[in-house]
């Protein structure tokens, strides 16, 4: 049984072993080379399937025909894709007789589309998992064929859920390449009414806006810190980012604000402006957000050190009554 692999990335790696380990034969590996600006955490699929002498494609595209020729060549009874990022075109999803099936990184047929991992942190969820499923010409919308859950910790990074879903993905494959192989795996269609759909995230999408509460705030930070591009505010005009901070989401107003005054001009309170700094000590950089606060932990000017957060507010002479984000 052959099956031609299209994937990149650490879980390409963990559908390539998967395959071999149910005794399908992979004649072709179709990657991506590594982007020098990406910061590369990942297992290389490439150096896998070279260490067993299969050959190796990099298409800039799929959609030249001579794509179709090649796949052809190899005469695939399927094709998996493992976190491949390009969209693979009909003609070539229409060549194996077994079909044509991608591992995608949630719950579908929610979170489809791209940087699941990423969003579904953003977004505060509890839950979420990876899926098998077959491809057509929309993205993420073809029959489903099993589907593993993981639980998401509240510290939960993309890093760490990454490695859940990894983890999660070997038992989805143990638990249905055999079915796939003998021909009884059953599939049923997607609802995609009552899915959703996330398109890719640019660094500009990590800015903070301390309007937000608190809480929303963190979910940021952890959904896109290490190895991420992170989540940034600013300061005196230039980057910060916050490479980690937790969330105080009762907040008393006591720091620098903005004075209101009660009605017919009664008595003043002090309610913190968003992004103010709060206290600065060796717990951390409390800073007031749109509910709560958020105390960050550990900091970095852009062009500068990655600090403690205490350290970097003394070395940017960042004290109560600072304010981040103007």
């Amino acid at each position: 049984m052959k099956a031609v692999v299209m994937g990149y990335h650490t879980m390409g790696c963990v559908g390539f072993d998967a395959l071999l380990r149910h005794g399908f034969e992979i004649p072709a590996v179709f990657t991506h080379r590594d982007d020098p600006h990406e910061e590369v955490w990942w297992e290389s699929l490439a150096a896998r399937a070279e260490a067993r002498r299969i050959p190796v494609h990099y298409p800039e595209s799929l959609k030249d025909s001579r794509w179709v020729e090649t796949v052809r060549g190899y005469a695939p009874d399927f094709i998996f894709s493992f976190y491949f990022r390009f969209m693979i075109p009909v003609s070539i999803l229409e060549l194996p007789p077994r079909g044509a099936l991608n591992l995608h990184g949630s719950l579908l047929p929610r979170y489809r589309g791209r940087a699941p991992v990423n969003w579904v942190l953003v977004n505060g969820e509890t839950e979420t998992g990876v899926s098998l499923h077959y491809m057509v010409a929309k993205p993420d919308a073809g029959n489903l064929v099993d589907q593993e859950r993981v639980s998401i910790a509240f510290e939960e990074t993309a890093r760490t859920l990454y490695a859940k879903l990894e983890a999660a993905a070997t038992a989805l494959l143990d638990r249905t390449l055999p079915r796939l192989k003998a021909g009884t795996a059953h599939s049923s269609p997607l609802d995609l009414t009552v899915g959703s759909y996330f398109g890719g995230r640019k660094p500009e999408d990590g800015r903070v806006d301390w309007r937000w509460p608190a809480l929303r705030v963190y979910n940021l930070v952890r959904a896109v810190t290490h190895p991420y591009p992170g989540a940034f505010t600013t300061l005196g005009g230039r980057k910060v980012f916050l490479w980690w901070g937790l969330p105080e989401t009762d907040l008393a107003a006591d720091g620098a604000g903005v004075e209101r005054r009660g009605p017919e001009g009664g008595s003043a309170r002090v309610v913190p402006a968003p992004g103010a700094v709060l206290s600065v000590d060796a717990g951390g950089v409390r800073v007031s957000a749109g509910q709560g606060a958020l105390n960050l932990l550990r900091c970095q000017t852009e062009g500068g050190p990655e600090l403690e957060a205490a350290a970097w507010a003394a070395s940017e002479g960042v004290a109560p009554g600072t304010v981040l984000g103007t």
